[in-house]
């Protein structure tokens, strides 16, 4: 299966890893803004928040654009901070996140240079706690189908309820962040996982 690199990316892009199938990340597309590539969605106080990674247009071509792998991480704002807020913020008080967030936090402190490169380790650290072993790659061509649009199989899958810090505030948010789900279910998120469909 072909996926998008993703920034924390939705519970739903988990299913197929965690199920043994193995994923091969997309690095010869270009870049496109306002998507999971860069965003990631928590819940918090106030509902549904998006978190985006500022981007570095220094690579980027006359026509705007950039190979996903070639995507550099901008610091001109301290973005590290401000999303290790909104995480402590609207995380604080569910059942994982005291025993978790020394896991999460150095990618708060260390600066990476490339997207692909911060979003995969973050997918590892992800998988390790979740004690999923995951078969990623990334691809070594750009690969299309017949109408000349990258083949990435990507899907919204319908994510069922469980326990989230704010659902008496605003209800239940679904197919958010993977770290929501680990911050609430901490090692049953394997077991949630593996019931997708």
């Amino acid at each position: 299966m072909i996926l998008t690199t993703s920034y924390l990316p939705p519970i739903s892009w988990f299913a197929p890893l965690v199920k043994g199938e193995p994923i091969c990340i997309e690095q010869w597309e270009n870049f496109h803004k306002q998507t999971i590539r860069n965003r990631c969605r928590i819940d918090s106080p106030n509902g549904p928040l998006n978190l985006t990674i500022p981007i570095d247009k220094e690579n980027f071509g006359a026509g705007g654009k950039c190979l996903m792998k070639d995507v550099k991480i901008s610091y001109h704002l301290d973005w590290q901070h401000q999303h290790w807020n909104a995480l402590e913020t609207s995380y604080f008080n569910s059942p994982f996140f005291e025993y978790l967030q020394d896991d999460f936090r150095p990618f708060y402190e260390r600066k990476w240079n490339y997207l692909m490169d911060f979003n995969e380790a973050l997918i590892l650290k992800c998988c390790e706690l979740m004690d999923v072993e995951p078969k990623i790659s990334r691809t070594e061509v750009f690969l299309i189908n017949t109408e000349n649009e990258p083949v990435l199989r990507y899907s919204n899958l319908m994510t069922p309820q469980y326990y989230q810090v704010f659902v008496h505030k605003h209800g239940f948010v679904p197919d958010l962040s993977i770290i929501d789900l680990i911050f609430n279910l901490g090692p049953e998120s394997v077991l949630y996982l593996e019931k997708l469909k």
